[in-house]
């Protein structure tokens, strides 16, 4: 599960990639036209209002479709060998199941589900990056299984990778019967248990900020979104907050903003604490800088956190729980000292500039202090985590201690006799589950470990061998390995 879970965080990279620049537009964006997130008496017209429109239409371009940069990343960082087959394959069963699940199609299905209106909200809210990824390991994994499929002479066309769409369709098909039954039960679930702890205060705002940011990578958050920001159950913070209202108003019952001030210092403050230390604990800090910094800045600007979130969330998990239980503890101390900011967008510094003048805004000031206090605690939690568990975050993965590897001259350019050496001392091709490759190094599956010659590998002419487990074995080629990897897929 740990080598799976790493495999998937990696493929994620490249999308979160994407991600920074598009927050950073929105930001300004709505710097500039603060009437277009409908803060009150703010133009919405002029020079101003229209340059900042176009960025954060240019920003939501990705950020609003973050579910089909997901989709095609995982598709084909799960693939085996990385082919473009996969990510149609993914994006076939995104769209699939993205049809076969919208409201319209399930309250055609079944017609109950429109009388429900948390069934109905848990459909509305179905595309977001848990479907999104489910998609992506469905066509990659049935991409690993069908691409070299072969069909009889007259279905001859479809045969190898043109059955692996579908075949995804299928079984696409069959996740969404599934997904039918699973996704309204699970997300009604969440949707009770926000519901449970709305009387408990400021122990409630901790639990809610905890699994709002647990819940993060599988879209399930918006189950306790639609509880404590929207009007679904009578609460709606968010609206009270952007209408004016405060406690004694228009049935509002509860401190308004309590339920979204305690993002703001973990949002413009932690997460730049928590970045500093990945590059300062990082074994490349060029990456690690190159990741991490952009993503700190848009969290700040305009509180879009999955480009940092996303970064590690998979390669580290128990450092992402760490981090969420981080925001229930600063949430639960920030509203207890009488901070109160809201958000139409999310926790950043542009909707707390904007939000500041509003009836229910208090002790906005608060929010210096616990902003420092964040930066530190999330600092050192982060680097005393990572240092100590040696935590594969962002720069500070196996690939990152490749580096001096990539130095590495083969004796010589025979690739052939070089992947038939390796092969033959891994133990030949029945001792291999699967193969591939990173940077330095080609990535072995095995059977048995005791096959393992390493001074037959070496004598083949790699510089070394690393054995992580029983069931692995990573050959160290140097910069050359693609050249070795494609002669030993040609041997297997």
């Amino acid at each position: 599960m740990y080598k799976f879970l790493q495999k998937l965080g990696k493929s994620l990279m490249l999308p979160v990639a994407a991600l920074p620049i598009c927050g950073i537009l929105m930001g300004l964006g709505y710097a500039l036209a603060p009437g277009a997130m409908g803060v009150p008496g703010a133009p919405t017209e002029g020079a101003a209002y229209i340059v900042g429109f176009l960025l954060i239409k240019a920003g939501g371009a990705l950020i609003d479709n973050m579910a089909w940069l997901f989709v095609i990343g995982v598709a084909v960082g799960m693939a085996d060998d990385k082919d473009g087959t996969s990510a149609l394959a993914g994006l076939v069963s995104f769209l699939m199941m993205k049809s076969l699940l919208a409201p319209a199609v399930v309250t055609t299905i079944m017609p109950s589900i429109a009388d429900d209106r948390v069934k109905l909200l848990a459909f509305e809210k179905f595309e977001n990056v848990f479907p999104a990824i489910l998609a992506g390991l469905i066509g990659a994994t049935c991409y690993n299984k069908f691409k070299n499929t072969q069909l009889p002479n007259w279905l001859a066309f479809f045969s190898g990778k043109r059955c692996v769409a579908i075949v995804t369709g299928v079984v696409s098909i069959g996740a969404s019967v599934i997904l039918l039954f699973v996704w309204p039960v699970i997300f009604g679930a969440l949707y009770a248990v926000g519901e449970a702890i709305l009387g408990l205060d400021i122990v409630g705002v901790g639990i809610y900020t905890f699994l709002n940011r647990l819940l993060i990578p599988t879209g399930l958050h918006h189950a306790l979104n639609n509880v404590f920001w929207f009007d679904t159950v009578g609460i709606g913070d968010l609206q009270h907050f952007w209408a004016g209202d405060v406690m004694g108003q228009n049935g509002v019952t509860w401190s308004v903003g309590m339920y979204m001030a305690g993002f703001f210092p973990c949002m413009m403050f932690g997460i730049a604490g928590a970045a500093v230390a990945m590059v300062r604990a990082a074994k490349n800090k060029k990456v690690a800088i190159g990741i991490v910094t952009s993503a700190a800045i848009c969290a700040f600007i305009c509180g879009v956190t999955e480009p940092f979130e996303f970064s590690f969330m998979f390669l580290a998990f128990p450092l992402y729980v760490v981090y969420a239980l981080l925001y229930a503890i600063f949430a639960m101390i920030t509203v207890a000292l009488g901070f109160r900011a809201g958000f139409c967008f999310s926790a950043g510094a542009t909707d707390l500039i904007f939000s500041a003048s509003l009836p229910a805004a208090a002790n906005t000031w608060v929010i210096l202090p616990m902003g420092i206090a964040a930066f530190v605690v999330f600092y050192l939690v982060f680097y005393f985590a990572i240092k100590k568990w040696d935590l594969k975050t962002p720069g500070n993965e196996d690939e990152d201690a490749e580096a001096e590897e990539a130095k590495i001259v083969l004796s010589n350019n025979d690739f052939t006799a070089i992947a038939s050496g390796v092969l033959k001392a891994i133990g030949g091709k029945e001792n291999v589950s699967n193969v591939d490759y990173c940077t330095t190094r080609l990535r072995f599956e095995i059977k048995d470990y005791t096959a393992v010659n390493e001074k037959g590998i070496k004598a083949a002419g790699a510089a070394g061998v690393i054995r992580p487990s029983k069931t692995a074995c990573q050959v160290i080629i140097g910069p050359k390995v693609q050249f070795v990897y494609d002669e030993l897929k040609k041997m297997l």
